[in-house]
């Protein structure tokens, strides 16, 4: 299975100062709006999400169809593929796409342990 680029989606209090913090471990922002409390910081290519009241938990991300660099990579694992082989693998999924559509959907799952997982396709 093909997930595509990681990101570790962080619920942050303040976004400024999250940001602040970040930029001190030699992260810069590579996307996001932060007026809008949503930044992705990358350091390399490691990237972290900023998300301030957007969400309760950290996350773990996959954005499917892309790379680090939020390019395109061809030939990617749809999310409804991905879905599907998921749902034959018994994976209970907590908020699934819709299997007609094409393009952007997410798909949400928790593991074993509690932690939240968002599979997240933008193309």
């Amino acid at each position: 299975m093909r997930l595509g680029a990681f990101s570790i989606s962080l619920s942050v209090k303040d976004i400024a100062t999250s940001r602040a913090f970040y930029e001190k471990l030699g992260f810069s922002v590579f996307g996001g709006d932060q007026e809008q409390r949503w930044l992705i910081m990358k350091s390399g290519t490691t990237l972290i999400g900023l998300f301030q009241g957007m969400f309760e938990k950290n996350m773990l991300t996959f954005n499917p169809g892309w790379d680090s660099d939020a390019k395109q990579v061809p030939g990617f694992e749809d999310v409804r593929s991905i879905q599907h082989r998921l749902r034959e693998l018994g994976v209970k999924l907590d908020q699934e796409a819709d299997g007609s559509t094409k393009g952007p959907a997410h798909i949400t799952l928790t593991d074993p342990d509690g932690n939240s997982i968002l599979i997240d396709q933008h193309v």
